[in-house]
């Protein structure tokens, strides 16, 4: 009985997820399936495991990096591991940037809300959330904001 959920306040992971048919596609093309959403989910799931992997050995790196006093370095040694350390805190960045916008997919996914435009509403289209499944804009909403 616990699991019914009924009138209980649930923890948004006990939240059932969108079922694929109900996931919006544009004109013409065919719905999505079962299989191929839980393709795109764990391609997801993955590819945060694996971003969020790259955040720590970043993270231990530069760590490691700002023990080292630089003590004796001439100034080109001391330019060069300024440069390497803030080579890897950019690195770093761009993995906390792709992990924040993969699992925000997920949470549109378990939210219904995947494959909506968030700046006109309209289906973002199948083929390029499949291509791209980290995208919330349709590619006419995507070309009007890279103009400008």
């Amino acid at each position: 009985m616990a699991g019914a959920g009924n009138g209980a306040a649930g923890a948004p992971a006990e939240t059932a997820p969108a079922q694929a048919a109900e996931l919006p596609v544009r004109e013409g093309e065919d719905r999505w399936t079962e299989h191929e959403l839980a393709e795109v989910r764990s391609a997801l799931g993955a590819e945060v495991a694996a971003l969020r992997g790259e955040i720590d050995a970043a993270e231990t790196q530069i760590a490691a990096g700002d023990v080292t006093d630089g003590a004796g370095d001439d100034q080109a040694d001391a330019g060069a591991k300024t440069y390497e350390r803030e080579h890897g805190m950019a690195l770093a960045n761009n993995s906390r940037d792709l992990l924040a916008q993969n699992e925000r997919a997920i949470e549109r996914m378990d939210a219904g809300t995947y494959g909506v435009c968030e700046s006109c509403g309209k289906p973002i289209g199948k083929g390029r959330l499949q291509a791209f499944p980290r995208a919330t804009l349709c590619v006419t909403c995507k070309q009007r904001e890279e103009r400008r």
